[in-house]
């Protein structure tokens, strides 16, 4: 399923930020563009409604849709490694390689399987400017915004986490930050996810999720993928460590099993300089 217009101008994009190294730049061209108080408006209404009932009602509709795209979306996807992820008490954070509006569907399909209702997705505030269905998704589905405002990501944002995991729910953050689109490697982490799994003493589980090409088309430029989605070893935090020597250690484990995780599934050792290949299903004419 295909999001998005101009892709060839969004890859060009990818393909100048992983040869450059700047694995954690914004490469579509398209997401709306964001004054610090159209952004802090943003946040401001999440904090005051995620409680109301009318937001209540919305999330409710709104994972619906949700769980139905899953679904739709997921009809072949194949689920490798759920034993991983069995017999966690409590809540937990989760991993998983970003390049899709809609590969969190492979998540949420994981979460179900595990037994869990939903899946708590932190995005970008930005995300939820969007218009349109999607922007309904973004803003109802279960999803905590993030952003640059210090008072939020003090205050606000930490204590959200927080009262989520203490409820036993799992928590979707992306190490990677931005969405490459279909972009098959693992890059080097930010070290948010295991920061908070440190600090309230939670395992990581840890998603990679593998994207075979079919022979179908879905537009003139791309073939429809599959998705394949292998569930890592739960990373758990070390009592005899400090918060940062455990958010420093979960990161490069995760990383590392990550990486192996993809050259594994494609056969080839992880390195960045980048090839057409990389960009799942891309038909180049």
């Amino acid at each position: 399923m295909i999001i998005g217009d101009n892709r060839e101008a969004v890859i060009e994009n990818i393909k100048v930020a992983a040869e450059n190294g700047d694995f954690h730049s914004k490469v579509e061209i398209n997401d709306p563009n964001l004054t610090p108080e159209q952004s802090k408006a943003i946040l401001d209404r999440y904090v005051q409604n995620r409680r109301k009932a009318s937001f209540k009602a919305k999330t409710l509709l709104a994972r619906q849709a949700a769980n139905l795209l899953t679904f739709a979306l997921n009809r072949n996807s194949e689920i490798t490694g759920i034993e991983n992820a069995l017999g966690i008490k409590g809540g937990a954070i989760v991993t998983s390689n970003h390049f899709s509006p809609v590969e969190n569907t492979a998540v949420r399909l994981v979460v179900k399987k595990l037994g869990k209702k939903r899946i708590n997705i932190v995005s970008q505030e930005t995300n939820l400017a969007m218009p349109g269905a999607i922007g309904f998704l973004m803003n109802y589905a279960d999803i905590i915004p993030i952003a640059e405002d210090k008072n939020y990501l003090k205050n606000n944002f930490p204590e959200i986490i927080k009262s989520l995991i203490q409820k036993n729910e799992y928590v979707l953050i992306y190490p990677e930050q931005e969405m490459w689109f279909n972009y098959r490697k693992p890059r080097p982490f930010k070290r948010g996810a295991y920061y908070y799994a440190a600090k309230l003493g939670v395992p990581v589980i840890s998603i990679f999720v593998e994207m075979q090409d079919l022979n179908e088309k879905d537009t003139d430029e791309f073939n429809k993928v599959k998705f394949k989605i292998h569930i890592l070893k739960t990373l758990y935090p070390d009592p005899e460590k400090s918060v940062k020597e455990n958010s420093v250690s979960m990161c490069e484990e995760d990383y590392a099993q990550k990486k192996a995780a993809y050259e594994k599934a494609y056969g080839k050792p992880l390195d960045y300089t980048f090839q057409n290949s990389d960009i799942a299903g891309w038909v180049k004419k």
